[in-house]
Protein backbone atom coordinates (compact mmCIF):
# COMPACT_ATOMS: atom_id res chain seq x y z
CA UNK A 1 0.00 0.00 0.00
CA UNK A 2 2.83 2.46 0.93
CA UNK A 3 4.33 1.61 -2.70
CA UNK A 4 1.45 2.64 -4.22
CA UNK A 5 0.42 5.75 -2.27
CA UNK A 6 4.41 6.56 -2.95
CA UNK A 7 4.18 6.21 -6.57
CA UNK A 8 0.76 8.11 -7.17
CA UNK A 9 2.47 11.36 -5.57
CA UNK A 10 5.78 11.20 -7.87
CA UNK A 11 3.36 10.69 -10.82
CA UNK A 12 1.46 13.84 -9.46
CA UNK A 13 3.98 15.97 -8.76
CA UNK A 14 5.43 15.12 -12.04
CA UNK A 15 2.07 15.85 -13.39
CA UNK A 16 2.29 19.29 -11.40
CA UNK A 17 5.86 20.06 -12.18
CA UNK A 18 6.78 19.56 -8.03
CA UNK A 19 10.39 18.99 -7.41
CA UNK A 20 10.76 15.67 -4.98
CA UNK A 21 13.71 18.12 -3.09
CA UNK A 22 11.68 20.18 -0.96
CA UNK A 23 10.15 23.81 -2.50
CA UNK A 24 13.13 26.46 -2.50
CA UNK A 25 11.39 29.57 -1.17
CA UNK A 26 11.73 33.17 -3.09
CA UNK A 27 12.97 36.22 -0.82
CA UNK A 28 11.86 38.96 -2.72
CA UNK A 29 14.30 42.30 -1.51
CA UNK A 30 11.81 45.77 -2.39
CA UNK A 31 13.84 48.42 -4.86
CA UNK A 32 10.79 50.76 -5.46
CA UNK A 33 10.25 51.94 -1.86
CA UNK A 34 14.57 52.14 -1.25
CA UNK A 35 16.04 53.08 -4.21
CA UNK A 36 19.10 54.90 -3.80
CA UNK A 37 22.31 56.16 -5.69
CA UNK A 38 26.11 57.76 -5.49
CA UNK A 39 28.46 59.01 -7.49
CA UNK A 40 31.53 56.63 -8.07
CA UNK A 41 34.97 58.28 -8.11
CA UNK A 42 34.30 58.25 -12.39
CA UNK A 43 31.47 60.26 -11.63
CA UNK A 44 29.12 57.67 -12.82
CA UNK A 45 25.69 57.37 -11.01
CA UNK A 46 25.21 53.75 -9.63
CA UNK A 47 22.76 52.22 -6.99
CA UNK A 48 23.46 51.13 -3.53
CA UNK A 49 22.44 50.54 0.15
CA UNK A 50 20.46 47.44 0.68
CA UNK A 51 21.14 45.02 -2.35
CA UNK A 52 21.46 41.53 -2.35
CA UNK A 53 24.58 41.94 -5.01
CA UNK A 54 25.84 44.52 -2.88
CA UNK A 55 29.49 43.28 -1.41
CA UNK A 56 29.97 46.71 0.57
CA UNK A 57 28.98 47.83 4.07
CA UNK A 58 26.29 48.91 2.50
CA UNK A 59 25.03 45.96 1.39
CA UNK A 60 22.93 42.65 2.38
CA UNK A 61 24.77 40.35 0.26
CA UNK A 62 25.54 38.47 3.79
CA UNK A 63 21.92 37.92 4.47
CA UNK A 64 21.24 36.89 0.82
CA UNK A 65 23.74 34.23 1.89
CA UNK A 66 22.18 33.11 5.02
CA UNK A 67 18.55 33.09 3.02
CA UNK A 68 20.18 30.69 0.45
CA UNK A 69 22.05 28.48 2.84
CA UNK A 70 18.48 27.96 4.13
CA UNK A 71 17.05 26.97 0.76
CA UNK A 72 16.14 30.54 -0.61
CA UNK A 73 15.78 31.92 -3.76
CA UNK A 74 17.11 35.51 -3.87
CA UNK A 75 14.77 38.21 -6.36
CA UNK A 76 14.32 42.03 -6.34
CA UNK A 77 11.30 43.96 -7.22
CA UNK A 78 12.02 46.91 -8.53
CA UNK A 79 8.34 47.80 -9.26
CA UNK A 80 5.40 48.91 -7.17
CA UNK A 81 4.01 46.16 -5.31
CA UNK A 82 0.91 44.80 -6.72
CA UNK A 83 -1.01 41.75 -6.85
CA UNK A 84 0.77 40.32 -9.71
CA UNK A 85 3.68 41.87 -9.13
CA UNK A 86 4.25 40.32 -5.42
CA UNK A 87 2.64 36.52 -7.37
CA UNK A 88 5.30 34.13 -6.84
CA UNK A 89 7.25 35.68 -3.70
CA UNK A 90 7.14 33.92 0.11
CA UNK A 91 8.94 36.63 1.59
CA UNK A 92 9.02 40.41 0.65
CA UNK A 93 11.40 42.56 2.63
CA UNK A 94 10.36 46.19 2.60
CA UNK A 95 13.72 48.29 3.79
CA UNK A 96 14.43 51.98 4.46
CA UNK A 97 11.79 53.53 2.27
CA UNK A 98 13.39 56.80 0.79
CA UNK A 99 12.72 60.34 1.88
CA UNK A 100 14.24 62.91 0.21
CA UNK A 101 17.25 63.46 2.15
CA UNK A 102 17.94 60.27 0.31
CA UNK A 103 16.27 60.42 -3.40
CA UNK A 104 15.26 63.43 -5.14
CA UNK A 105 12.12 61.74 -6.02
CA UNK A 106 11.07 58.86 -3.72
CA UNK A 107 7.96 56.22 -4.63
CA UNK A 108 6.18 57.23 -1.24
CA UNK A 109 4.47 54.53 -0.08
CA UNK A 110 0.67 54.61 -0.77
CA UNK A 111 -2.56 53.21 0.24
CA UNK A 112 -2.95 51.32 -3.15
CA UNK A 113 0.83 49.46 -2.19
CA UNK A 114 -0.16 48.60 1.34
CA UNK A 115 -3.88 47.27 0.25
CA UNK A 116 -1.62 44.78 -2.48
CA UNK A 117 0.64 44.10 0.34
CA UNK A 118 -2.13 43.40 2.93
CA UNK A 119 -3.79 41.41 0.15
CA UNK A 120 -1.02 38.98 0.05
CA UNK A 121 -0.10 38.91 3.39
CA UNK A 122 -2.95 37.22 4.45
CA UNK A 123 -3.21 35.53 1.78
CA UNK A 124 -0.08 33.31 3.35
CA UNK A 125 2.98 36.15 2.81
CA UNK A 126 5.69 36.79 5.00
CA UNK A 127 6.40 40.51 5.20
CA UNK A 128 9.76 42.21 6.89
CA UNK A 129 9.27 45.64 7.83
CA UNK A 130 13.26 47.10 7.87
CA UNK A 131 12.19 51.33 8.97
CA UNK A 132 15.44 53.21 10.59
CA UNK A 133 15.11 56.35 12.73
CA UNK A 134 12.88 59.09 11.70
CA UNK A 135 16.04 60.69 9.76
CA UNK A 136 16.83 58.84 7.39
CA UNK A 137 13.66 56.83 6.49
CA UNK A 138 10.19 58.57 5.17
CA UNK A 139 8.87 57.46 8.44
CA UNK A 140 5.18 58.39 7.61
CA UNK A 141 5.01 56.31 4.14
CA UNK A 142 6.49 53.79 6.39
CA UNK A 143 3.91 54.08 9.08
CA UNK A 144 1.21 54.00 6.38
CA UNK A 145 2.38 50.09 5.98
CA UNK A 146 2.49 49.27 9.48
CA UNK A 147 -0.65 50.98 10.47
CA UNK A 148 -2.26 47.74 8.13
CA UNK A 149 -0.44 45.67 10.46
CA UNK A 150 -0.88 46.70 14.02
CA UNK A 151 2.55 48.54 13.94
CA UNK A 152 3.65 52.14 14.21
CA UNK A 153 7.42 53.37 14.51
CA UNK A 154 7.64 56.19 16.75
CA UNK A 155 9.96 58.91 16.37
CA UNK A 156 12.56 58.50 18.71
CA UNK A 157 15.89 56.96 18.46
CA UNK A 158 16.81 53.66 20.91
CA UNK A 159 20.11 52.15 21.49
CA UNK A 160 21.93 55.22 20.75
CA UNK A 161 25.68 54.98 19.98
CA UNK A 162 27.91 57.71 20.30
CA UNK A 163 31.17 57.34 19.32
CA UNK A 164 32.57 53.34 19.67
CA UNK A 165 30.47 53.10 22.64
CA UNK A 166 29.24 49.77 21.90
CA UNK A 167 28.41 48.52 24.54
CA UNK A 168 25.10 51.00 23.97
CA UNK A 169 23.61 49.45 21.23
CA UNK A 170 23.57 45.81 23.06
CA UNK A 171 21.11 43.22 23.26
CA UNK A 172 20.97 39.96 24.77
CA UNK A 173 18.67 37.09 23.41
CA UNK A 174 17.19 35.02 26.13
CA UNK A 175 17.25 31.65 26.74
CA UNK A 176 14.69 29.72 24.13
CA UNK A 177 14.20 32.87 21.65
CA UNK A 178 11.75 31.43 19.22
CA UNK A 179 13.46 33.22 16.54
CA UNK A 180 17.03 33.76 17.50
CA UNK A 181 18.17 30.26 18.25
CA UNK A 182 21.57 30.68 18.09
CA UNK A 183 22.52 34.18 18.58
CA UNK A 184 22.87 35.43 22.13
CA UNK A 185 24.48 38.73 21.89
CA UNK A 186 23.52 41.29 18.97
CA UNK A 187 24.39 44.63 18.07
CA UNK A 188 21.49 46.25 16.97
CA UNK A 189 21.74 51.01 17.22
CA UNK A 190 19.92 53.83 17.13
CA UNK A 191 16.52 52.61 15.88
CA UNK A 192 12.93 53.27 16.34
CA UNK A 193 11.03 51.76 18.74
CA UNK A 194 7.41 50.54 17.78
CA UNK A 195 3.79 50.79 19.35
CA UNK A 196 1.49 48.22 18.77
CA UNK A 197 -2.28 47.60 19.09
CA UNK A 198 -4.47 44.65 17.47
CA UNK A 199 -3.04 41.15 17.19
CA UNK A 200 1.01 43.11 17.61
CA UNK A 201 2.85 41.02 19.91
CA UNK A 202 6.39 42.43 20.99
CA UNK A 203 9.05 39.98 19.66
CA UNK A 204 11.98 42.01 21.71
CA UNK A 205 11.75 44.52 24.53
CA UNK A 206 14.34 46.85 26.24
CA UNK A 207 14.01 49.32 28.84
CA UNK A 208 9.93 49.47 28.11
CA UNK A 209 10.55 49.81 24.56
CA UNK A 210 9.37 47.29 21.83
CA UNK A 211 12.61 47.63 19.28
CA UNK A 212 11.12 44.02 17.69
CA UNK A 213 7.37 42.93 16.44
CA UNK A 214 5.31 39.90 14.67
CA UNK A 215 1.85 40.13 13.74
CA UNK A 216 0.08 37.09 12.60
CA UNK A 217 -2.12 38.50 9.60
CA UNK A 218 -4.65 35.90 7.63
CA UNK A 219 -2.72 32.93 6.75
CA UNK A 220 0.93 35.10 6.86
CA UNK A 221 3.24 36.79 8.88
CA UNK A 222 4.45 40.23 9.38
CA UNK A 223 7.95 40.93 11.11
CA UNK A 224 9.03 44.53 11.78
CA UNK A 225 12.26 45.70 13.35
CA UNK A 226 13.08 50.20 13.26
CA UNK A 227 16.05 49.56 11.54
CA UNK A 228 17.64 48.10 8.66
CA UNK A 229 19.99 46.18 10.95
CA UNK A 230 21.53 42.86 8.94
CA UNK A 231 23.54 44.95 6.21
CA UNK A 232 26.97 43.91 5.38
CA UNK A 233 28.38 46.86 8.25
CA UNK A 234 27.41 44.58 11.14
CA UNK A 235 27.55 41.07 10.12
CA UNK A 236 31.24 40.93 8.57
CA UNK A 237 33.75 39.91 11.12
CA UNK A 238 33.91 43.56 12.18
CA UNK A 239 32.12 44.05 15.42
CA UNK A 240 33.74 42.68 18.71
CA UNK A 241 34.05 38.13 18.44
CA UNK A 242 31.41 38.25 21.37
CA UNK A 243 28.66 39.38 19.11
CA UNK A 244 26.46 37.06 17.25
CA UNK A 245 24.95 39.30 14.16
CA UNK A 246 26.35 36.67 12.02
CA UNK A 247 24.30 33.84 13.89
CA UNK A 248 21.42 36.88 13.73
CA UNK A 249 21.40 37.03 10.31
CA UNK A 250 21.14 33.27 9.73
CA UNK A 251 18.07 32.34 12.49
CA UNK A 252 15.97 35.08 11.18
CA UNK A 253 16.68 33.94 7.66
CA UNK A 254 15.96 30.48 8.99
CA UNK A 255 13.10 31.53 10.73
CA UNK A 256 11.24 33.84 8.11
CA UNK A 257 11.42 30.31 5.89
CA UNK A 258 9.96 28.27 8.46
CA UNK A 259 6.55 30.88 8.82
CA UNK A 260 6.04 30.37 4.48
CA UNK A 261 6.40 26.71 5.64
CA UNK A 262 3.53 26.68 7.78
Amino acid sequence: MKKIKSALFVALAAGLGISSARAQTVVTLDYFFNHEFRKTPAGEMERFHYMWDEKDLSGYSNWGDAFVKNGGILKTLEVAPSAQSLKGSNIYIVVDPDNKKETAKPNDIEEPHVKAIANWVKAGGVLVILANDSANVNLPGTNKLAKAFGLHFNDDLQNHVIGNNIAAGTLIIPDNDPIFKTAKKVYLKDMASITLSGKAHAAYTKNGAVLMATVQYGKGVVFAVGDPWLYNEYTNGQLPADYDNDKAAYDLAKWLIEQTKR
